[in-house]
């Protein structure tokens, strides 16, 4: 299974899911990130929180949605559309859900409060994506609407 995580800059909250998911995934689950209007680079503070994390960040690149290496099974967005956000469309015969995270490039403050915004949205994102990997997904792969409504309800979880 393919898993996509979509946002608009594809420089934060997807690479922080993207670099995640890799690094907790059982064997045949892979996850990719995208922009619809990518930034063009990984912001550094998700680059130096990953790896202060201890996961690799070797090849994470700001990217659009047109290269993908994969067609994704899942597409999982990220922006946060409840601050007005808007979350790009991804188009195909995917399962779609949306897991809204503040975008912490946005954050303002002292250091401490920047990192801290980082922390936060990595934080969500780890949680949702364990209890992800907690499914029975070998059965879940196989009921689409199951599935669905799974991927649904771990969207409006809070660490």
């Amino acid at each position: 299974m393919n898993v996509l995580f979509l946002c608009t800059g594809n420089s934060c909250r997807s690479i922080l899911a993207e670099a995640t998911f890799n690094h907790l995934a059982p064997a045949g689950w892979r996850a990719m990130s995208a922009g619809s209007q990518p930034a063009g680079y990984v912001h550094p503070r998700s680059l130096a929180l990953l790896a202060r994390e201890g996961i690799a960040t070797d090849g994470l690149v700001s990217k659009s949605w047109d290269t993908l290496p994969a067609t994704p099974d899942i597409v999982l967005t990220v922006c946060a559309s409840a601050a007005g956000e808007t979350c790009p469309a991804y188009l195909g015969p995917v399962l779609r859900s949306h897991w809204g995270v503040e975008d912490p490039a946005h954050a303002t403050g002292s250091e401490a409060q920047i990192d801290a915004a980082f922390l936060h949205a990595y934080a969500i994102l780890r949680a949702r994506i364990a209890a992800l990997l907690a499914l029975p997904l070998a059965s879940l792969a196989h009921d689409r609407a199951r599935l669905k409504a799974e991927l649904d309800r771990i969207g409006t979880l809070a660490p």
